[in-house]
């Protein structure tokens, strides 16, 4: 029997404390106009002092698993995508397994930088489709505020801390109409020779420290526009669909002018593409499922729609996937 996966609950979170321009423009050479002009950022949300990744993870997690009418106990699998993992090892995610009692199956950690949700729900779907697992839980979860610069300007205004979440259930391709629903493909790559383009300048067999993100922006924003632009394209071709076709794009919430840019080359109206960089920043592989989480909550995607996600992350690694909501 052939399976595929369908999304039956997404849910999100985010840290209590804002942290606006203005408040990093008095001890920064910045201001709120200068950051928005740029970016489209007009504040963010920053992990408060304990608060792990793993704490971000469990209340997105508990929020899709609300909203998909499950719990953790039926869960065979959990993907969660992140940069900022609580501890070198063991992964987060068997401590999110744990925290939400799963008791079968297997937890483990994606790294994809900013694509990793991209990255974690190939990887969950392609267990769905081979029958490995019945149902997923795909998170994406960062506390980026613990490895930046504070006193870089061109990288620290760009980030914040998050979670987003999706559960994922196997239905059987034979089920009538709504099989037509759920993830039609996935599309994954990456470029290693771009990677000193955006990385963190530490890691426990490097320097035995966290380290600090370093980004060259310029030439990021150069190879996110033509990557993202041909992901897509790349991943509507092998479903038989045209840009016409999407009735909302969500993508990795970087920078507004990346998104708007991406969005003319395909020729989509900006009203049809999902955008929270202003409230959130960026929050790395938490990005895309927080945006899903607010607009299925406020009715703008609903059932029947075709959704379509893209990201590019550190790698460089960059992916997209088309979805039947």
């Amino acid at each position: 029997m052939m399976w595929r996966s369908q999304i039956a609950g997404c849910g999100g979170y985010l840290p209590e404390r804002i942290v606006t321009n203005d408040e990093l423009a008095a001890r920064l050479d910045t201001s709120d106009a200068w950051i928005r002009q740029r970016t489209g950022i007009g504040e963010r949300r920053i992990a408060a002092p304990g608060e792990l990744t793993s704490d971000l993870a469990v209340a997105a997690a508990t929020s899709a698993l609300e909203h998909a009418g499950m719990s953790g106990s039926d869960l065979d699998l959990i993907v969660l995508a992140t940069a900022t993992p609580d501890r070198t090892f063991p992964s987060t995610a068997v401590k999110v397994q744990a925290r939400l009692g799963m008791k079968r199956g297997a937890a483990f950690d994606v790294q994809a930088v900013c694509s990793g949700f991209i990255f974690a729900l190939a990887t969950a779907d392609n267990a769905l489709r081979l029958g490995q697992a019945r149902t997923a839980l795909v998170i994406g979860a960062e506390t980026f505020s613990r490895i930046l610069d504070w006193n870089d300007r061109g990288t620290c205004v760009l980030f914040g801390d998050g979670a987003g979440a999706v559960v994922l259930n196997a239905v059987p391709l034979g089920n009538g109409g709504s099989a037509s629903r759920g993830v039609l493909s996935t599309h994954l790559h990456s470029d290693g020779r771009q990677h000193d383009i955006l990385y963190v300048d530490g890691g426990p067999s490097s320097t035995g420290t966290a380290g600090c993100l370093r980004m060259e922006g310029r030439e990021v924003f150069r190879q996110a526009i033509q990557h993202l632009t041909e992901v897509v394209d790349e991943a509507l071709a092998a479903n038989g669909l045209s840009p016409a076709d999407i009735d909302w794009l969500v993508p990795h919430q970087a920078n507004t002018r990346i998104i708007d840019a991406v969005g003319r080359k395909l020729g989509l109206a900006p009203e049809r593409t999902i955008v929270t960089i202003e409230r959130h920043a960026n929050t790395s592989a938490a990005s895309i499922p927080l945006a899903l989480a607010e607009a299925v909550a406020d009715g703008r995607i609903r059932a029947g729609h075709l959704v379509v996600m893209e990201a590019l992350g550190g790698g460089l690694t960059w992916g997209a996937s088309v979805v039947r909501w």
